[in-house]
């Protein structure tokens, strides 16, 4: 299991999106699609794990079968199943537990997209929120060193508050 190392930001975390959505794009073709870069490398200043996610919409999940699963298997993503998050379906290009990308695929329009959308902006908008949030990954960094999971889990209740506080914002 690889370390959680939460480095500082890198510029090249976009460029680098901007290479896999080419990529992605090409392997949905015949597929309406809008892809978006999401997490803390799509926030410019925020300190992260270097694995890029992004999420990829689509009209229904179902659209996503066994021909498009294939072609996203032939650029190096390959589908993991989570029936315990029957509204996306993921798939991680790396090792288990040490992924260097993640595709998240969400009904495009759909709460899951929004909330990504509205957790990247929020973070975008308030530099307070993000130094904080940089702040709680360090010390989970420190605290779950060789624990991706925990890591993982530690920062839950804070994004459910960043998104709470952005849908209030937003209406």
């Amino acid at each position: 299991m690889e370390e959680v190392i939460v480095t500082p930001y890198n510029p090249e975390w976009k460029e680098e999106f901007n290479r896999e959505k080419a990529k992605i794009e090409s392997a949905l073709k015949g597929i309406e699609v809008h892809i978006e870069h999401i997490g803390s490398t799509s926030v410019s200043g925020l300190g992260s794990k270097p694995t890029i996610d992004m999420m990829a919409g689509v009209l229904s999940l179902e659209q996503v079968d066994e021909f498009y699963i294939e072609n996203l298997a032939g650029i190096g993503y390959e589908y993991v199943v989570k029936p315990e998050f029957p509204e996306r379906l993921f798939f991680r290009r790396g090792q288990w537990r040490a992924g260097t990308h993640h595709l998240h695929i969400y009904k495009y329009q759909g709460q899951q997209w929004i909330d990504q959308i509205l957790f990247r902006e929020y973070l975008k908008k308030h530099p307070e929120i993000k130094d904080r949030y940089y702040a709680l990954k360090k010390a989970l960094e420190y605290q779950y060193k060789h624990d991706r999971v925990a890591y993982t889990n530690g920062k839950a209740d804070f994004i459910l508050e960043v998104i709470r506080k952005a849908r209030l914002e937003q209406s």
